[in-house]
């Protein structure tokens, strides 16, 4: 199945990632992907898809599903994945093969450890066949 990042979602200040799931009175539910908790953000909390976040390269951005399948193909090449908690030489060195013209000046070690911690989860709990804008506009005409 293909995993919409249109509804993954970050939370600020929460670990993790979340599936959104239905629109609250005052909020959003989402399901951690974790371990399929559901929980309730109120309106003051700080939401981000994953389709909507981009990483600056010299080119401009690149959304985060390019850079998912930029670490795969990476890691499919025989390159380990490196954990956010590895040291930061060995994660901008995975980088660098991964998506050799990031801004290092606007993409630091910080973002790429959370980055690191989503692959992570999207590897465990999704895929990496993600839902394309051309998939989405079939799903509206169908509907």
């Amino acid at each position: 199945m293909k995993t919409d990042l249109a509804k993954i979602l970050s939370v600020s200040g929460q670990r993790g990632l979340y599936l959104y799931l239905a629109q609250a009175r005052n909020g959003a539910i989402a399901e951690s992907l974790a371990d399929k908790k559901r929980t309730m953000f109120d309106s003051h909390s700080k939401i981000s898809t994953l389709a909507d976040i981009a990483i600056f390269t010299s080119e401009g951005e690149l959304r985060m599903a390019e850079v998912f399948t930029a670490m795969k193909k990476t890691a499919d090449a025989g390159t380990a994945v490196p954990t956010s908690k590895d040291a930061p030489a060995a994660i901008q060195a995975f980088f660098a093969k991964a998506i050799p013209d990031y801004d290092a000046d606007r993409f630091y070690v910080s973002h790429m450890k959370k980055v690191l911690d989503w692959y992570s989860e999207i590897e465990k709990y999704a895929s990496f066949d993600f839902v394309t804008d051309e998939d989405r506009e079939k799903q509206v005409e169908e509907a």
